[in-house]
């Protein structure tokens, strides 16, 4: 049995921009990026027809957006507004690092999150109660190209612990994208049913044939 946990709304909690438009907006005029006045509408449609369950970075949507309006940018530029625009303040949730280290005990353990930004997840965990190199895999969406549910997701995370996919319990707080392991013969640990403080005793339970 291998464990991967989702990371924000999980084992974290970051503040977001409330407009991130408007904020990564801010972030290519202070690089003498014109932005267009309908630069919030552009950023709301999509530009990209990426497959199913793809992830877009949002660099390259950001690019896409400015390009549909007319304006030419450089992707370091956007690349690099993005990621200033995305500077999270961290919180570790209550309970997090003793989950963490249950899971530890019981064999190989990564994170599996959905993440369209650059470095954000490794800029999270520096600001956490986390060591990034703590974990036996880390995979980003924005790293392996697929958000979950797509199954190539939990895929990816699952051979970066050495196990397959059907050996994989992943905790997370969302049904509908880490949920996604079901499907595939994996079991999904819901934080809002199982909270962090008491993952420690489901494991033992699990790890004793109880569900």
């Amino acid at each position: 049995m291998a464990v991967s946990f989702d990371l924000f709304g999980t084992l974290v909690d970051v503040d977001v921009p409330s407009d991130p438009a408007a904020v990564v907006a801010d972030e290519l005029r202070a690089r003498d990026v014109s932005v267009p006045d309908d630069f919030a509408a552009a950023y709301r449609e999509p530009h990209i027809d990426a497959p199913e369950g793809a992830e877009v970075p949002l660099p390259a949507h950001v690019s896409a957006a400015l390009q549909s309006r007319g304006v030419s940018v450089t992707q370091n530029a956007a690349r690099r507004a993005v990621i200033a625009a995305f500077d999270p303040t961290v919180r570790t949730r209550e309970g997090a690092v003793e989950a963490v280290e249950a899971a530890r005990d019981r064999g190989p353990v990564g994170v599996l999150s959905n993440c369209s930004v650059p470095e954000l997840v490794g800029r999270t965990f520096v600001r956490s109660a986390f060591d990034y190199r703590e974990f036996d895999s880390v995979v980003t969406s924005v790293g392996c190209g697929w958000r979950k549910p797509a199954p190539q997701a939990f895929e990816v995370v699952a051979d970066g612990l050495g196990v397959a996919v059907e050996a994989l319990v992943h905790v997370g707080d969302s049904s509908a994208t880490d949920g996604g392991v079901e499907p595939l013969g994996g079991t999904f640990v819901d934080v809002t049913d199982v909270s962090l403080a008491e993952f420690p005793t489901w494991l033992v339970d699990h790890a004793n044939g109880e569900r």
